[in-house]
């Protein structure tokens, strides 16, 4: 029922546009005739009662020609209206030349536009084209109703290619290959820009908490456009479809319009996290390493998240987009121990150009780095980060996407979701600590995807592609094995934090601009 009204609709305009042309016609017709008119009277000094007979029988050749025309074009849209809507709507009742039809409830005599003479033929346009266009806005506004009880808006649908280049990266990373698991009972909170919740792929969403530390604001906004990116990533509902859906959700305000923020303020964001007992801290954002590296350090960010660490919160952060300006290793917070980091891969399978490089081997300057172990090595994994089809906030279009290992951290923090659903027992708890995080890390380890000819931690690669569909089918499997990794772990050295000055340097995260629509490759 409702796609035939709008493919009425769809007949409606089709057939007012002649009209409206033969309308606009006729009436530069009847003022070019009324010039000539004039024109000839004030040059000449006659009138229309001076004219010959053969002028007036022009005059009436000329103007039977014009209605001749206006006739065709009704009957050629009256013949058009009633073949097409036969064809599609089945309505195959037959409109004769002076039969009353009805259009939406008005009524309409077709009949031979010759007959009607000027003014009528004029009124005949005009009042069939209001019908029409009458008859197309109520249509339109009857759908919008409808669309909109069901939780729909009409004509808001995200191009095939990014619908595609979706489901391509969730083949990779092994999303398509489980079932019956979007996050239910998970908390997860993501450290951002904000959250768009007017756009219609976020109606749904579990909202549970909101903290602006920018402007604190009660109400939650993004005027950046990139946290709304990594929030539908997540839980998108409609034109894109998030990972964990069903996740409870708490946003954090701690980056701001121009897409920047400091250590300290993103460490009260992850502060604020803790306290509203998240499972997860998604921070799709980086920065240089604090002073003292990995030493000991006197970041206010990195001891916010060794805190949440220590507490049982699995913290995932990007890699970085330093490319082929790598400074020789990721970006803080992601480089600290027990964060998992995450890289970029494009939907082949291969690395992003852009992924931050890790280093893994130590150095003194500029800042002490000691050698990295299994599973720690940075970065942890690699993540869809490539053109990722997002959410956009600032564009013509509700869609878009999104390069970068943002969205690459946004993605495991959802797949996370999905593992936490799937094996409650490793969810934070009022006795967690660090020990379940290490065993996540140890499934990381061994059950990611690596490249063709890897066999060990990669730079670049990392341990490999995130599969949260191998992860949870390696669980019971290796579950005792762990435990025993764990135990025979070689213990880091202990860190010492040294409170004695604090340092405050920007932390910047950013997306493509809202525009950045592709084909396919």
């Amino acid at each position: 029922m409702i796609w035939g009204l709008v493919l009425e609709a769809a007949f409606y305009m089709l057939c007012m546009i002649p009209e409206l042309i033969f309308a606009l016609f006729y009436i530069a017709y009847q003022w070019l005739a009324n010039f000539s008119k004039a024109a000839v009277s004030l040059v000449t000094g006659k009138t229309s009662n001076d004219k010959n007979q053969n002028d007036l029988q022009k005059e009436k050749d000329d103007e039977d020609e014009f209605l001749d025309k206006v006739d065709n074009i009704l009957n050629w849209e009256f013949t058009l209206y009633k073949k097409i809507k036969s064809l599609l709507l089945g309505d195959t009742k037959e409109v004769k030349d002076g039969e009353l039809v009805s259009i939406n409830g008005k009524e309409i005599n077709v009949i031979d536009a010759r007959k009607t003479r000027d003014k009528d033929v004029f009124k005949l346009l005009v009042g069939f084209s209001i019908t029409l266009v009458s008859g197309f806005v109520l249509s339109v506004i009857l759908l919008w109703v409808f669309l909109t009880m069901n939780g729909e808006v009409f004509g808001f649908n995200p191009p095939q290619s990014l619908v595609t280049w979706e489901d391509e990266y969730r083949d990779i990373t092994g999303i398509n290959e489980i079932e019956g698991l979007d996050g239910t009972g998970i908390s997860l909170c993501i450290v951002d820009s904000g959250i768009d919740t007017s756009h219609p792929d976020l109606k749904n969403i579990n909202l549970m908490g909101w903290n602006d530390v920018i402007n604190s604001s009660p109400n939650p906004y993004d005027d950046d456009g990139h946290g709304t990116a990594m929030a539908g990533i997540i839980v998108a509902d409609g034109g894109l479809n998030g990972i964990a859906k069903n996740v409870d959700l708490y946003i954090a305000k701690a980056i701001d319009s121009d897409g920047s923020g400091t250590d300290d303020g993103i460490a009260e964001a992850v502060d604020w996290c803790v306290s509203q007992e998240s499972d997860i801290i998604s921070l799709s954002l980086g920065g240089g390493q604090g002073i003292g590296g990995d030493l000991f350090t006197t970041d206010s960010l990195e001891i916010a998240v060794e805190n949440a660490i220590d507490e049982g919160v699995y913290v995932v952060a990007a890699a970085g987009n330093d490319g082929e300006n790598d400074d020789g290793d990721v970006s803080s917070p992601g480089s600290v121990e027990n964060v998992i980091c995450v890289g970029g891969v494009t939907r082949l399978g291969n690395l992003w150009s852009g992924s931050s490089e890790g280093d893994n081997n130590g150095r003194l300057w500029p800042n002490p780095i000691l050698p990295r172990n299994d599973p720690d090595k940075k970065p942890e994994i690699i993540a869809p980060g490539l053109e990722v089809p997002v959410l956009i906030t600032k564009s013509d279009s509700w869609w878009g996407w999104s390069s970068g290992t943002s969205a690459s951290t946004a993605w495991v923090s959802g797949g996370l979701a999905l593992f936490l659903q799937e094996y409650p027992e490793f969810q934070r708890n009022t006795d967690s600590d660090s020990t379940k995080i290490e065993e996540i890390k140890i499934l990381l380890s061994e059950n990611s995807q690596m490249k063709n000819g890897q066999s060990q931690h990669d730079d670049h690669f990392g341990y490999g592609i995130f599969r949260i569909d191998s992860l949870i089918d390696a669980m019971d499997s290796n579950s005792s094995n762990i435990e025993n990794k764990i135990e025979t772990r070689e213990m880091p050295i202990q860190k010492n934090i040294f409170d004695i000055f604090q340092i405050e340097r920007r932390i910047t995260a950013s997306v493509p601009p809202d525009n950045s629509m592709n084909a396919i490759e």
